[in-house]
């Protein structure tokens, strides 16, 4: 079972590209933190599209998005922070030339998890994930 299970009934959409990104994060690295940097794009734009107190910057690209100081009031330093790390090893995924490693795969998923947790904890109009839910690198599959 996807460890981002909470997101399937109100974030389908994040859920799909989160889902995606780990069960690739062994077996091809860097097509996970690809759609790791989609899910959370995904989950951003579903934030600015939601809520009222979210103002758009004057790019919409997402870093754009995730460094506008609305996003960093409601979010908070720390999903800020993991947001950036996603967004970095995904643009390295697609751009760069250098070896993506599992390790990379892992620390994009681990932070992809925590920010999808926040999504949810915030914004779910339904059931909200336990509270003592956490990540667990070792739960990824090995293949696809």
């Amino acid at each position: 079972m996807s460890q981002f299970a909470f997101l399937q009934f109100e974030f389908s959409e994040v859920y799909d590209a989160a889902h995606r990104a780990e069960a690739l994060a062994n077996p091809d690295p860097r097509a996970a933190c690809f759609y790791a940097r989609r899910a959370l794009e995904l989950a951003v734009t579903w934030a600015y599209e939601h809520d009222a107190a979210l103002h758009l910057p004057y790019r919409e690209d997402l870093s754009a998005l995730i460094h506008e100081a609305s996003f960093r009031d409601v979010a908070g330093q720390a999903i800020f922070y993991k947001c950036r790390i996603i967004k970095d090893l995904g643009n390295q995924a697609v751009h760069s030339a250098r070896t993506i490693t599992k390790e990379d795969s892992h620390a994009a998923l681990r932070e992809l998890f925590h920010v999808c947790y926040w999504l949810v904890r915030t914004y779910a109009k339904g059931a909200k994930p336990d509270g003592q839910l956490t990540f667990d690198p070792l739960a990824l599959p090995e293949s696809s």
